[in-house]
Formats: C-alpha cells, sequence, structure tokens
C-alpha cells in the first residue's frame, strides 16, 4: 500500500465543518506515519475527476471528509477499486457513516479510525448498489457511466414520496435550510396521491401495485436519520425493497414520524422484499440515491457484493 493517503474534502459541507475537520484527520494520518494530500475541486465534476487521476496514480486510501455527498462521489471512483475508503463524517445527514458504524460528527477520532485501520490493515469489504437505467447524477457524469457501467450509492435509492418532496424543495429558493424541506413536505401532502408502481424482483414477475413510496435499501438510513429500511445489511449480497403501499394522507402523518425508529416496517401498508436486483417503473417519479437525483423513473439496481474496502 502507498503510504500517500488522499483527503477528499468538501470545504462546504456542514456549514464549512469540513475544512476544520480535515484538520484533525491529517494529523491523525502523518502521525501514523503516512503522507497525505488534499484534493478539492472547484465543482463537483472537477472533484470527482481529480480523485480519480489520485487513483489511477496509486493513492494508498482515500478518506472523505463531509456529508453523504462526498461519500457519494468517493463512490464513483472507487466502486470495484482496492483502494479503500475512510469516512470523517461532517456533513447534515452522514447517513453512510452511520450505517456503517463510524464515528459521527466526531473529526479527531474518525482520523484516528483511520491511521488505525490502515496500519493494521483492517478492511470491510461491504455491498454497494449500482443504478442503470436513469440519467448519471450531477457529479458523477458522463465519466461515471462508461467507466463504471452506472452510477454507484452506498445507502438508499428512494422513490415516489419523499423524492417528490425532494424534487420542490431542490426547485424553492425559499426559506433556507431545513425548514424548506419541511414547507416541501407540506405542500407535497396537500397534493398527495399514491403513485402506480411496476416493480420487478429478480428478473421474476412484474408486480404492478399503487405506492406512496419505494425504496432500496444497501443501508438501512437516509435524510439524516430515518431508517427506512431500518433492516438493511449493508455486506450480505441484497437489497431491503421497501414499499409504503396506497395510503390515506392520515395514514401517511401516523406512520412517516414511525421511519425514525423503523417500527414503521411493522405497519400493514409496508411491505418488505429481498433481492439483488430490482427495476423501479412510475410515471413522473424522479429516482434519488444517497440523496443526489438520478434521473427519471424507470432505473434499474443491482446490489454488487464486496465492491468497496472500508476503513472501518
Amino acid at each position: 500500500m502507498s503510504a500517500e493517503i488522499t483527503l477528499f474534502v468538501n470545504p462546504t459541507a456542514g456549514s464549512g465543518r469540513a475544512a476544520h475537520a480535515a484538520q484533525p484527520a491529517a494529523s491523525a494520518l502523518r502521525e501514523a506515519g503516512f503522507s497525505v494530500r488534499t484534493v478539492v475541486g472547484g465543482d463537483a465534476p472537477d472533484a470527482l475527476a481529480r480523485l480519480r487521476t489520485a487513483v489511477r496514480e496509486g493513492t494508498g486510501a482515500v478518506i472523505a471528509v463531509g456529508g453523504d455527498g462526498m461519500v457519494s462521489l468517493a463512490l464513483q471512483a472507487l466502486a470495484g477499486t482496492l483502494v479503500p475508503l475512510g469516512v470523517v463524517a461532517v456533513g447534515t445527514g452522514n447517513d453512510f457513516a452511520r450505517a456503517m458504524g463510524l464515528p459521527v460528527r466526531e473529526p479527531a477520532r474518525a482520523g484516528r479510525l483511520a491511521a488505525e485501520a490502515l496500519k493494521e490493515g483492517r478492511l470491510r469489504e461491504i455491498d454497494l448498489g449500482r443504478v442503470s437505467g436513469a440519467a448519471a447524477r450531477a457529479g458523477a457524469g458522463d465519466e461515471a457511466e462508461e467507466g463504471a457501467g452506472g452510477t454507484w450509492y452506498g445507502t438508499v435509492l428512494c422513490s415516489g414520496f419523499d423524492s417528490r418532496v425532494n424534487d420542490r424543495g431542490n426547485r424553492m429558493r425559499l426559506p433556507a435550510g431545513r425548514f424548506k424541506y419541511d414547507l416541501a413536505m407540506a405542500l407535497e401532502l396537500a397534493a398527495f396521491r399514491p403513485f402506480p408502481y411496476r416493480i420487478t424482483l429478480d428478473g421474476g414477475p412484474v408486480l404492478e401495485t399503487e405506492a406512496t413510496l419505494v425504496a432500496v435499501g444497501n443501508g438501512s438510513s437516509y435524510g439524516g436519520g430515518m431508517r427506512i429500511c431500518a433492516d438493511a445489511v449493508p455486506d450480505d449480497g441484497l437489497f431491503d425493497i421497501v414499499v409504503v403501499g396506497d395510503c390515506s394522507r392520515a395514514t401517511l402523518l401516523k406512520v412517516f414520524p414511525r421511519v425514525y425508529k423503523g417500527t414503521h416496517l411493522d405497519h400493514p401498508k409496508v411491505t418488505v422484499h429481498r433481492a439483488a436486483k430490482v427495476t423501479l417503473e412510475a410515471a413522473g417519479i424522479t429516482a434519488y440515491a444517497d440523496g443526489e437525483p438520478l434521473g427519471p423513473l424507470p432505473v434499474s439496481a443491482s446490489c454488487v457484493p464486496a465492491a468497496l474496502r472500508l476503513l472501518a
């Protein structure tokens, strides 16, 4: 393994926390005997291009410093390679780190953990989702589509009511921050209706159903701790596909808060399937993965076993 480690930093993540968090991570790595280089792009495509170059040049590991968006970008460069990923999670959601049992908003501890894992060769092989049939998300670009055969994700691919809320929130300029998505949710609830889906699991017969949302989980949570796929295991070779059925607005308001504890899975309107491949079809629905827009349905996702080596 090369002694040079790449810090992949989003200086704006967590309202600037990532820029400060990179310092203790770099110190921990240097104290462990590694040299450190930092990759910061002008925008997401530039950052990804720079990271791909570091991987091609033989970096020993990549430490993503930021939130789930930065981890998602790193996956596009590291999936299917032998270069391991460490995570210093200081973003808003941090669902990838949470699902993998890594420190959240503890940059010094996360940096030490990554350094120790590198010294001891302590790696965990985890699955990743690979999506085809949608436009590559912003930041992955054509290179991700051509070089990796699709867009990779580590936590949850979502579609339906939750993706409609994201769509609306992304179009709104005001209010700022979390209030924007609270307002977007209220507006979507006012216009709420279930969506007709066609779902295909492992190439089997098509399931036609009315659903509020469908989530395809490699990890357990999205949206900063909403445990939509609470029982998903990221190294078992299978997705957990959670289908929230034809709910009324009142039922949705009752069920949705239970997502934070994962207890929604017991509700009679919720069904969980397990499969290695899934295709989702529905008109007018955008798919999101790791919180980033992929494009309109239909999409197909495959669970790729041991696609990533994680410092843990």
